[in-house]
């Protein structure tokens, strides 16, 4: 009675009923039945699974739709009803063994640090290296990680115990919106998904979707912060005069507030596409500012004029600052190594609207947050069909060759069209898109030429990789406005070589890109002396590229850092949006 009693007692704040006559309650509902008694309704859902169904079961902060591992025609009609053809799916496995992990062993290779972080209470998702053979192919094609996590919640205890099996567990979502978190919704909007439900009757206030880490530099990094982890809070190392709020970017998007020396990072909320997502960003603005009641008087947002983050902080009322994309990238990771020091950082990722109205994204950046310097480039090119490209890998390709003046005989559509409106410029941004040029490659070396998720190809291209050897970097010069640009030319005849197996033309692109940023921070110390050299930005979350680009920076007397805290990708934005905002006001740091 004490501790629910005392405020300051966690138990004061969280007191989960689990009593078998008060609840909580589950019901199973299909096309053909429906089970009100809680047990009964477990057995439902077991038998289902087991009969190699669908079932939508509700979690903490979202439903799962489930289905076994081990059942391949059950996975495939998953993907075809979602649609996910490729995307891989996250498993959910029984605890067994001394440390609970026997079930993760049986099927992959985690490291120590990887072990540690899975037992957790946050239980987040962790990708690990898969064992050949111990699980259908069309649980990650074409990829040699898997993303498996352990049971966090008594209901996922229950089901696993009873169904004694390994469960496929991806989030019940429209693609790219929010999980669902209401029982109605998910039986009608998922009704072509799912072949029946599991719902418990504690109500989901705001959704969650689960955690994502991957390995990288030597230890687990956050791909998406959600359920068991977020909000993030952060010590700024500054004071703010008064609260700002900070809507993020435009995909993975996640929100900020701040005040005084407190940063307080949203859940992922998704790609505000849809009108969900929208919906879901409002009401988590909101969620925030009532939860830590603090009102914001400031708002930040990105300079891209389309964004809906965008269009939001404009309507809002408040005094907006917009923050160019790959600033925002910039200040997020030196936020988590804040020293009094210039930097050189990389922002390398899709497209992020740049200072030029162009889209960048294989920029150096060098300076402090507030004081940032575009330094460093890749060669731009422009871009066939726009925003198209990102999920059409061969057009990224085509342009390059197209710029190269080199045949490409594997381009597989009739573009003459399109070549005509290259040339013209028609609907052909420009950009200098390091993840572009990461999609140009899979297509090249024969991958992948249309992709069903993002960053599809370059998955693809990361995991055929042989071991990295020493190589060169790509030539670069200072261009007129002292602008110091890789040109990517050299590798279009490496990767369309097809004498050399595509596992070698793999490695040898990305071992060729890391010279490329050790050779441009070279070139950058001798002008500057800078040491300090951050990594950041979807491209980021490549493994085999950031290492070796680590390792070799490392060895060159560099400084190299990757994200910590958040996210390399566009998740860890709205941070850096308040960073940038606080140094452009010219706040004073905390000594």
């Amino acid at each position: 009675r004490k501790e629910y009693e005392d405020p300051f007692d966690r138990r004061f704040h969280a007191q989960p009923l689990a009593c078998p006559v008060c609840g909580p309650k589950l019901r199973f509902i299909s096309s053909d039945t429906s089970f009100d008694d809680t047990d009964q309704a477990l057995n439902a859902c077991i038998k289902a699974l087991k009969a190699g169904k669908i079932v939508a079961v509700k979690g903490i902060g979202g439903y799962h739709l489930m289905c076994d591992a081990m059942n391949t025609a059950a996975i495939d009609r998953l993907r075809r009803r979602k649609p996910r053809p490729d995307k891989p799916l996250a498993l959910l496995l029984p605890m067994r063994g001394n440390d609970d992990l026997d079930s993760v062993r049986e099927i992959a290779r985690p490291t120590q640090h990887e072990a540690d972080l899975l037992r957790t209470p946050a239980r987040p998702i962790v990708l690990v290296e898969s064992k050949p053979g111990n699980l259908p192919a069309s649980i990650a094609p074409g990829l040699k990680e898997i993303g498996v996590m352990l049971p966090y919640s008594p209901l996922h205890h229950l089901v696993l115990d009873r169904f004694g099996g390994s469960l496929v567990a991806t989030s019940a979502n429209i693609s790219g919106e929010p999980v669902l978190t209401d029982g109605v919704d998910v039986e009608t909007r998922l009704a072509h998904v799912s072949d029946a439900c599991l719902h418990h009757n504690r109500r989901i206030v705001r959704p969650a979707d689960d955690p994502v880490y991957r390995t990288i530099g030597g230890r687990p990094r956050p791909l998406r912060m959600g359920r068991g982890n977020s909000p993030v809070e952060i010590d700024l190392p500054f004071s703010l005069d008064h609260p700002v709020l900070s809507t993020g970017s435009h995909m993975k998007n996640t929100v900020a507030l701040a005040w005084n020396d407190r940063l307080v990072v949203s859940p992922h909320i998704g790609d505000l596409d849809s009108l969900r997502s929208q919906t879901v960003f409002k009401d988590v603005i909101d969620d925030l500012q009532q939860l830590y009641q603090v009102e914001a008087t400031h708002v930040c947002c990105d300079a891209h004029p389309s964004y809906s983050s965008t269009r939001w902080a404009e309507g809002s009322g408040m005094a907006v600052t917009r923050v160019f994309h790959h600033h925002a990238h910039a200040s997020a990771l030196v936020l988590d190594h804040w020293r009094n020091e210039d930097w050189l950082i990389f922002t390398w990722d899709g497209v992020g609207y740049g200072e030029d109205g162009n889209l960048w994204g294989g920029e150096a950046l060098h300076g402090r947050p507030g004081k940032w310097q575009r330094v460093a480039s890749l060669l731009p090119f422009n871009l066939p069909g726009g925003e198209k490209a990102g999920r059409e890998p061969w057009r990224s390709a085509a342009a390059l060759v197209w710029q190269a003046g080199i045949d490409w005989p594997g381009l597989p559509v009739d573009a003459q069209l399109l070549y005509q409106a290259w040339q013209k410029g028609i609907n052909c941004p420009r950009t200098s898109a390091a993840g572009r040029l990461f999609d140009a490659a899979a297509a090249l070396c024969g991958i992948l030429q249309v992709a069903s998720f993002e960053g599809q190809g370059p998955m693809m291209l990361e995991q055929l990789c042989n071991t990295l050897q020493a190589s060169t970097a790509l030539p670069v010069h200072e261009n007129n406005e002292g602008l110091l640009v890789a040109d990517w030319t050299p590798l279009l005849p490496e990767m369309l070589d097809q004498r050399q197996p595509i596992a070698d033309r793999a490695a040898r692109f990305h071992s060729r890109l890391a010279h490329t940023i050790l050779k441009q921070a070279q070139l950058m110390h001798d002008k500057t002396g800078v040491i300090n050299i951050g990594l950041t930005g979807g491209v980021f979350q490549n493994r085999t590229l950031a290492d070796y680009a680590v390792e070799l920076l490392s060895a060159g007397g560099f400084k190299a850092r990757l994200p910590e805290t958040l996210p390399a990708n566009d998740a860890g934005i709205c941070a850096g949006q308040v960073v940038e905002f606080a140094m452009q006001q010219e706040t004073h740091p905390n000594q």
